[in-house]
C-alpha cells in the first residue's frame, strides 16, 4: 500500500494538470493491505495477502463530467488519466447541476475507535482460522465446513478537489465466519455465523461455530407449511438483505432518473407510523464511520421516514442540485467510479412493544431468504424467495420450516406492521441497527 505522502504527492499532480487544462475535478486516492486465511481439512487452504492502491479523477469542464483511474501513481500515468478523462468529458451530455462544489472541506475522520492497534500475531490468526473449521467438524454430525476464514483490512482514503477540499480517513476492520454443513439420516442443512470487530480480540470463534452448527441441526427436520399468509419476524440480517433489495426508494439518484416509486412521495405517509427510518453518521460500534461523504460534505443525520412518513430521501451535491433542495451529505463514489448516493448506518427505531408482545401467538421467524436480489422489483415492490426458518408461537420454536417462498410486495408491507421491539439490535456486518418488527399476514406458498 502506498504511504500518505505518496498519495497525497499524487494527487497533488493530478488537481495541478487538471487546473492547467481550466477544469476542475475532485480526486479519491485510496490504499488498503488486506490478510486473509480459509482451512479445509485442517491444513491452511488460503494464506493470501493483498495490497494496493487506486486513484481516480471526476473532472468538469464546460458543464460536461467524466471520471478516469489509475493503479499506478507514476507520473507519466496520472498524465494519462487526467488526459483520458478531459478527453471522455468532451463526449458527455452537459449537465449544469454536476460541478465541483465543496470547497475548502479539511475534514479527518477523528474516531480512534475504527483504527486501533493490531497486536495479534500471524500464528493468532492462523491458530483462528484453523480452529474455526476444526471446531465445527467436531461436533456430532457436522460433516465439513465448506465456508470459513478470517479476514482482515487496513485503508485509507483521500479526497481533494481544485476548490481547496481535501479530507482524510483511515481504518481497519476485521471479521471471521464458519458454515456448518449438518448430516443426519440422509438429511442436510447448513447454516453459518460470522462475527466482525475492528480488534483481532473482538472476534468471537464460538459464536461463529455454535450458531451455525446450532441452526443447521434445527433446520434439518424443516418442512414447508401449510400454504396461506403468516405474521413474519425476518431475523435481522435477513431484514437488513430484504430492504437493502429495495433501498433504491431512498435514492434521490433514482428519482433524478425517474424510476424511484417514492419520488414524488416526500412528506407523504408511505409506511405504518410504527416505522421511522433514518441514515445515521456515527453509531457506537457501526462499520461505516466515516466524516466526510465522497464529495467531501460533512456526514449528518438524515430522517427518511418519520412515524411512517416519508421525510427526506438521500441526495449528493448533483441531485440535489436537480431537485433545488438541501444536500444530505450522502455523495458516494470509489476512484474508479461516477457520483451516486449512499447511505452510511441504516437505524430503524424501537418502538414500544415489549419481545412478549411482538412474539404473541403464532408467527413465521425466518432466518434464511434465498435469491433476494433476483427475486424482488425495486420499482414495483413485488417481491418472491425461498426462505427457511420457524413456526413459532409465542415467542417459542415450534417446528422448523424449509421448502417455502415468501412473496408479498415490500411497499404493502411496510404499511402493515403489528409491532416493533424496544431493544435496538445489529446485523452481523454492522452498518443496520433495528429491533423485532413484525409484519402482518405475508404470502407464505408451502405445501
Amino acid at each position: 500500500m502506498a504511504d500518505q505522502q505518496q498519495l497525497q504527492a499524487a494527487i497533488d499532480q493530478v488537481l495541478e494538470r487538471v487546473k492547467a487544462a481550466g477544469a476542475d475535478a475532485d480526486v479519491i486516492a485510496s490504499g488498503s493491505n488486506n490478510f486473509s486465511l480459509k482451512a479445509n481439512a485442517g491444513e491452511l487452504d488460503e494464506y493470501k495477502v493483498t495490497s494496493g492502491q487506486v486513484i481516480g479523477v471526476r473532472v468538469v469542464k464546460d458543464q460536461r463530467v467524466a471520471t478516469s483511474y489509475s493503479e499506478s501513481l507514476e507520473p507519466a500515468s496520472l498524465d494519462l488519466m487526467v488526459e483520458q478523462a478531459l478527453v471522455n468529458a468532451t463526449f458527455t451530455q452537459q449537465d449544469a447541476h454536476q460541478q465541483i462544489r465543496c470547497a475548502n472541506s479539511t475534514l479527518t475522520t477523528d474516531r480512534p475507535e475504527i483504527y486501533q492497534a493490531d497486536t495479534a500475531s500471524v500464528d493468532d490468526k492462523i491458530a483462528l482460522a484453523l480452529a474455526l473449521e476444526s471446531g465445527v467438524v467436531a461436533l456430532p454430525n457436522a460433516s465439513s465446513s465448506p465456508y470459513n476464514g478470517f479476514g482482515e483490512s487496513d485503508s485509507q482514503v483521500i479526497l481533494a478537489n481544485t476548490l481547496g477540499t481535501r479530507c482524510y480517513h483511515q481504518e481497519r476492520s476485521t471479521y471471521c465466519y464458519a458454515y456448518t454443513l449438518y448430516e443426519k439420516d440422509g438429511k442436510q442443512a447448513m447454516h453459518g455465523g460470522m462475527s466482525t470487530g475492528r480488534r483481532f480480540d473482538e472476534l468471537d470463534a464460538n459464536y461463529c461455530i455454535h450458531h451455525g452448527y446450532d441452526m443447521a441441526k434445527a433446520l434439518l427436520d424443516g418442512a414447508p407449511v401449510t400454504t396461506g399468509s403468516y405474521s413474519v419476524i425476518f431475523e435481522l440480517d435477513c431484514l437488513s438483505s430484504l430492504l437493502g433489495a429495495f433501498g433504491m426508494c431512498f435514492s434521490g439518484q433514482s428519482a433524478m432518473k425517474g424510476i424511484n416509486p417514492w419520488r414524488d412521495s416526500v412528506n407523504s405517509m408511505v409506511a405504518s407510523p410504527l416505522l421511522t427510518v433514518s441514515d445515521t453518521a456515527y453509531v457506537e460500534g457501526g462499520s461505516s464511520i466515516k466524516a466526510f461523504d465522497s464529495e467531501g460534505y460533512a456526514t449528518r443525520d438524515t430522517i427518511l421516514i418519520g412515524e411512517g412518513q416519508l421525510q427526506s430521501l438521500l441526495h449528493n451535491s448533483h441531485t440535489a442540485s436537480y431537485f433545488g433542495i438541501e444536500n444530505t451529505a450522502n455523495g458516494a463514489r470509489s476512484a474508479k467510479g461516477g457520483l451516486g448516493v449512499s447511505g452510511r448506518h441504516t437505524v430503524i427505531a424501537t418502538g414500544t412493544s415489549s419481545h412478549a408482545d411482538v412474539t404473541a401467538g403464532e408467527y413465521l421467524e425466518l432466518v434464511e431468504l434465498q435469491g433476494v436480489h433476483s427475486g424482488a422489483d425495486a420499482v414495483s415492490g413485488d417481491f418472491s424467495f425461498g426462505a427457511s426458518g420457524f413456526l413459532c408461537r409465542d415467542g417459542k420454536r415450534v417446528q422448523p420450516v424449509r421448502g417455502i417462498t415468501v412473496a408479498g410486495n415490500f411497499y404493502q408491507m411496510i404499511k402493515a406492521i403489528d409491532a416493533v421491539g424496544d431493544t435496538l439490535q445489529h446485523d452481523h456486518s454492522r452498518d443496520f441497527f433495528a429491533p423485532i418488527i413484525r409484519f402482518n399476514k405475508l404470502n407464505i406458498a408451502g405445501k
